[in-house]
């Protein structure tokens, strides 16, 4: 089942910023494992919280939650808050109104390498693409490492100042009665060292805004939801750190004429009175071009007919799906007087076989009834 962070927080889902804070602080309170000594349940119930709390406070994390559940998060990388030293890192805010300590602590830092982050791109393409298979190109605006800094945020030739508040180690412990708990350092936002010559390039933040073009081949059959993993294509890393990745998610248009369901493809095949009483043969469209399809004399509305190896490639390369085929009968709205004449007669032709057929139902019906 999916997972209501709502629900979790006990919030409305129109619930704003501070109502979603407000929410995760009295819940972190009462379940934070110092105050619930080996006691599993309270355990589970502060990560649930800290999980919702993580996924709503963030815009672009809420976004597609609403949008699309807790499962189009994790196809977007997402995979939880993790552990407790990352739970307490990651809310520094929240844990240091908690303790009364203040606020301002942002996410821990690192001495050594820090990998980019990760970025999404919503690519919406046609449904013959889809079936058929097709090359992208994607524009998208990102941050890179600094060319000039190495990504390092430091001016070329000068160094770093140790942090005097954490003396180098990025974070500080702070207790209150029984809590203790570890926050990246004010001072140097988690990092150890203090930049007192910044890069002007990047202002000391080791990435720059660049705009770039990235080929994409999306391969035959995939739909909506699916995604692809660009590697390296994300946001630049710092300090020597490698890039992140980039996640392309595929959405895919409707069709007017044909509908899908996996490796299927369906329609609806208007024909005439007369194609399914006499019977005949079609040239049916489907996605791989025009296909000879024989009508059986005496077809029905709403019969169905499968035409082998006319559907969608599958994404494993375990050949094609079929199509599926509706006949819908369409009853003329206006007839040439000529047309009228001939209906009648065949009306006056089969008159007496309906009412014996007719006559044969009533007395089946009936005597099923009065036999029951």
């Amino acid at each position: 089942m999916d997972i209501d962070y709502y629900n979790t927080l006990g919030v409305a889902k129109t619930a704003s910023a501070d109502e979603i804070k407000k929410a995760y602080r009295k819940l972190a309170m009462k379940y934070h494992p110092d105050r619930n000594p080996d006691d599993k349940e309270a355990e589970e119930k502060f990560k649930a919280a800290s999980e919702a709390y993580e996924v709503l406070r963030d815009l672009e994390k809420r976004k597609i939650y609403d949008r699309y559940g807790a499962e189009g998060l994790r196809n977007s990388g997402y995979s939880g808050p993790g552990n407790f030293d990352d739970i307490f890192s990651s809310f520094g805010d929240i844990f240091g109104d908690l303790f009364g300590f203040g606020g301002g602590a942002q996410r821990r830092g690192s001495h050594g390498p820090i990998p980019g982050n990760d970025l999404r791109y919503d690519m919406q393409i046609s449904f013959m693409d889809a079936v058929h298979g097709v090359e992208k190109e994607v524009e998208i605006t990102k941050r890179e490492t600094c060319w000039t800094c190495e990504g390092s945020g430091i001016r070329p030739g000068c160094k770093n100042k140790t942090c005097s508040t954490c003396q180098g180690s990025g974070q500080i412990t702070r207790s209150q009665g029984f809590f203790s708990v570890r926050t990246p350092c004010p001072e140097c936002q988690g990092q150890g060292e203090i930049i007192t010559d910044p890069c002007a390039d990047c202002n000391g933040s080791g990435l720059v805004n660049k705009n770039k073009k990235v080929s994409l081949k999306i391969p035959a059959g995939v739909d909506t939801g699916a995604r692809m993993r660009l590697r390296g294509e994300g946001e630049g890393g710092r300090k020597g750190g490698h890039s992140g990745d980039l996640y392309v998610v595929i959405h895919v248009e409707a069709h007017n004429f044909f509908q899908r369901e996996g490796d299927l493809i369906y329609c609806e095949l208007p024909l005439s009175m007369t194609q399914v009483a006499l019977g005949c043969t079609i040239d049916v469209p489907t996605i791989h071009g025009e296909k000879n399809l024989k009508i059986p004399k005496g077809t029905q509305p709403g019969h169905t007919l499968r035409i082998k190896g006319e559907g969608v490639p599958s994404l494993r390369g375990q050949g094609k799906g079929d199509m599926v085929v509706e006949v819908k009968v369409i009853i003329p709205t206006k007839m040439t007087k000529r047309q009228e004449e001939l209906l009648q007669e065949f009306a006056d032709l089969e008159s007496g076989e309906e009412e014996h057929h007719s006559e044969g139902f009533f007395k089946k019906l009936f005597s099923g009834h009065l036999g029951s």
